[in-house]
C-alpha cells in the first residue's frame, strides 16, 4: 500500500511536568511495546523528523506514509496551539479523504470533550479513546495489558517476528 509506517504519533511537545512522562512514553514505552515486541514501526517527531527538515511537508508526508494516527489526548495538548499544525492536516486526512484510522489514547483525564476541536469531537463520539489509567505505568512493558491489547486491537495487522 505504499506505506513505510504503522503509524504516525502525534504528542504535546512542549514540556511541562506531565510532557515528561508524555515524552517518556512516547520515546520508550511506546517504541519498546509497539516496535520491539509487537513489530509495528512507528514515526515519532523528534525521532524520524529532523530538525532542519521543513517540518510541515515532512509531517504531511510521513502521515501520508503511515496506516494509523495514534494522538495522545492531554490537557496541554488541547490547550496548546503550537502542536495544531499536525493534528489539523492529520485530523484532515482521516475525516476528508479517510484514508487514515485515528487512535486516541487518553493520557489523563479530559473530563469534558466540549474544548476539543469538532473533528476531535467526532471521532471521540465514532470510537471512544482508549484510556491510559495511572496502574498501567506500573506495567506498562507488557503488550497484554489490557490498554495495549485495545491500542493493538486498532493498529493494522503486521507481520509479527518470528
Amino acid at each position: 500500500d505504499g506505506k513505510i509506517y504503522d503509524a504516525y504519533v502525534i504528542y504535546p511537545k512542549n514540556h511541562t511536568s506531565e510532557a515528561n512522562f508524555v515524552e517518556y512514553f512516547v520515546y520508550q514505552v511506546m517504541p519498546d511495546i509497539l516496535e520491539n515486541k509487537c513489530g509495528y514501526k512507528l514515526c515519532i517527531y523528534g525521532r524520524d523528523i529532523y530538525p532542519g527538515e521543513d517540518a510541515a511537508s515532512a509531517i504531511e508526508k510521513r502521515m501520508q506514509k503511515s496506516r494509523r494516527l495514534i494522538i495522545l489526548l492531554t490537557h496541554q495538548l488541547i490547550n496548546s496551539k503550537e502542536d495544531a499544525y499536525d493534528r489539523h492536516i492529520a485530523l484532515y486526512n482521516a475525516l476528508i479523504q479517510n484514508d487514515t484510522k485515528v487512535i486516541l489514547l487518553e493520557m489523563e483525564t479530559i473530563g469534558s470533550y466540549g474544548k476539543l476541536q469538532e473533528s476531535l469531537r467526532f471521532i471521540i463520539k465514532q470510537q471512544g479513546t482508549i484510556k491510559w489509567k495511572e496502574e498501567h505505568t506500573v506495567h506498562p512493558q507488557s503488550p497484554n495489558s489490557k490498554f495495549w491489547k485495545q491500542v493493538r486491537y486498532h493498529m493494522p495487522l503486521t507481520h509479527q517476528p518470528s
